[in-house]
């Protein structure tokens, strides 16, 4: 996920793009920078880091540029640095491009170009884009533009200027979002509305595979047959602060929503579905490397630490590996068994968790090869780490972590197949079946997430408790940790996650009217001992609250309350199950004025011991 902004009229670009890219921070912020041209050329401003190095680069700037755009990271292909930060160029340097979106042929485009005598500055895919319409530019921008879309795969939303033709803002988008801002003989292209708030409330959404020609005195929009295509304009009315978590009440809930487009993201560019193949681009660590490991260890802190577990049963069922999960904090001081056959697989939304770099360094200082899951690109831990796998959930502001979350289990599940794959333990076949059922997923939690209202109905009926149990078995063990963990994290109710069959060895004794407990109720192998302990809730007069798979009539007899989730294979279900809990978490704590965004105590990031 990145910001881009873009402006072509009669004013001065650069404090508009500045102004616009400050406005889009929360969609990234490891680097910025911005194109102009002025006397029919391009200039680049650009550094590392937030965009108030960028303006304090550009703040004593003398210019008369009226069109331009920029850009502000979040770091996918290459780490934070000056040469990977947008706008991305062409060999010559008149061409200027900015990218949010991941092209999944990049590799495969970026060699042919090298072969052609194209030459490379940096490690983005955003780069390819600039090359290619290099190689088409003398058919004109906007055609060269769209032999461009012809030939890339994945996600976009681009804008690209050319001295060629300097008048002239052209854009595009597929599945990444882009709006056009229509002002009084002035145009603006944006990656959400709160970019273009102070200038207009008058856009329209590019759709999706459309390629916009933008002049000062008009607008073009066409597909990429070039037949073009009408757009009307609408009326924004939100306000400013609503306008950055695009329209969502809190950015915890925004979060939530983008957990579809975060998976998808996760996933792209790293499968072959035909051959059942998964590619890990900075992994690090060698298939025979991989093959002398003889147990693995998770090690992590928080929700990541919930991550490791379902990891563990994921990598024992597939990769047939020993493995454990340790917490951080306790891993990096009690002497570790572990040598240069143990695998450790750290774990870390930010990549800065003080907890986990230091089991990360002691692991290496034990002669153990060390992979990360980080979200964010060249953190410590990531830099730290023999190899790194990272998520592509985007920037995530909510303290409550809900789509970093998700990700981290997608990757937990692509690494499964990879693992096994290379110790033999799984058929082509078998991880072909595996990746097609993942390449659903996207659907399968968009479709909950139009069922919010289920989970209100239920928040609504028990937001004035103080207590409450959460209980799974399996793989719907962590799901319920993580679930009473983003309870008492953001409404300050106190919750705690059991497993399913310890409920008798203690949290039995707290079961009655006034306490709801929420199973985790997955179909499975271990389903019908689930239907046992809701009987056992259910004879001490506890109320029970049911996660069950759609078309569950079994439980419908047994439970008070029940949120449906859509049918999936049972290593998947973690992934669509704590949707509803992050959901119920969030309408309970706004029940209950809670600060949601900003629990009191909690950091982001905990980047102490």
């Amino acid at each position: 996920m990145c910001g881009i902004i873009g402006y072509i009229g009669a004013k001065e670009a650069i404090p508009i793009l500045v102004e616009g890219l400050r406005k889009l921070e929360y969609r990234g912020y490891d680097s910025a920078g911005i194109a102009t041209i002025e006397n029919n050329k391009i200039n680049i401003d650009k550094c590392a880091g937030k965009i108030e190095n960028l303006e304090k680069l550009v703040c004593d700037k003398s210019s008369k540029s009226t069109v331009g755009i920029g850009h502000t990271r979040w770091a996918t292909h290459g780490k934070p640095s000056f040469e990977n930060s947008h706008p991305q160029t062409d060999c010559t340097g008149r061409i200027a491009v900015v990218h949010n979106g991941i092209i999944e042929n990049y590799i495969t485009l970026k060699k042919q170009l090298i072969v052609e005598g194209h030459t490379f500055k940096s490690d983005t895919d955003t780069e390819v884009i600039a090359h290619m319409v290099e190689k088409y530019i003398h058919l004109g921008i906007e055609k060269a533009m769209t032999e461009v879309l012809n030939h890339i795969e994945g996600s976009y939303a681009i804008g690209v200027i050319s001295e060629k033709e300097p008048h002239k803002i052209i854009a595009a988008r597929k599945g990444s979002p882009l709006i056009i801002g229509i002002g009084d003989n002035e145009y603006f292209i944006a990656s959400d509305i709160p970019a273009l708030l102070k200038y207009t409330s008058k856009i329209i959404k590019l759709g999706d595979g459309e390629i916009a020609s933008i002049e000062r005195f008009g607008l073009k929009i066409t597909n990429q047959s070039g037949q073009v295509q009408k757009r009307e304009p609408t009326y924004v009315s939100w306000d400013p602060v609503s306008a950055e978590k695009s329209g969502y009440a809190h950015f915890m809930l925004k979060e939530i929503f983008e957990q579809p487009r975060a998976i998808e993201d996760t996933i792209a560019g790293r499968i072959n579905k035909k051959t059942g193949e998964v590619f890990f681009e900075e992994i690090n660590v060698s298939d025979e490397d991989l093959k002398k490991v003889n147990r693995v260890v998770f090690t992590a802190c928080g929700t990541s630490w919930h991550a490791s577990l379902i990891g563990e049963y994921l990598l024992e069922q597939y990769a047939q590996i020993p493995s454990e999960v340790e917490y951080a904090a306790e891993f990096r001081y009690r002497h570790p068994l572990i040598d240069k056959n143990t695998l450790v697989i750290a774990i870390s939304q930010s990549g800065e968790t003080a907890d986990t770099l230091g089991a990360v360094w002691e692991a290496q200082s034990r002669g153990a090869k060390v992979i990360s899951i980080c979200n964010v690109v060249d953190s410590s831990i990531a830099r730290e780490s023999h190899g790194v796998i990272y998520t592509h959930a985007g920037p995530e502001i909510g303290v409550a972590s809900t789509k970093a979350f998700t990700t981290q289990l997608v990757v937990l599940y692509l690494f499964a197949i990879y693992f096994g794959r290379i110790r033999g333990t799984l058929s082509q076949n078998e991880c072909s079946k595996m990746i097609e059922n993942l390449l659903e997923l996207p659907t399968k939690a968009e479709e909950f997430l139009k069922r919010e209202s289920s989970v209100i109905e239920v928040a609504e009926k028990f937001y004035d408790k103080t207590n409450a149990l959460y209980l799974g078995r399996g793989k719907g063990f962590p799901i319920a940790l993580e679930g009473a963990l983003k309870l008492k994290e953001v409404s300050y109710i106190h919750a705690e996650g059991y497993p399913a069959a310890e409920m008798k060895h203690g949290p039995i004794a707290l079961i009655d009217k006034n306490m709801p407990v929420i199973i985790i109720a997955l179909k499975g192998r271990r389903y019908e001992k689930i239907l046992g302990n809701i009987e056992e809730v259910k004879a001490r007069g506890g109320i029970v609250i049911a996660i069950a798979i759609d078309g569950d009539d079994e439980i419908k007899e047994r439970s008070d309350e029940i949120i449906f989730i859509p049918q999936t294979t049972e290593a998947l279900s973690p992934i669509i199950a704590v949707i509803p809990l992050q959901l119920l978490a969030y309408h309970i704590a706004v029940k209950r004025g809670c600060h949601v965004d900003q629990p009191k105590n909690l950091a982001k990031s905990v980047t102490v011991e």
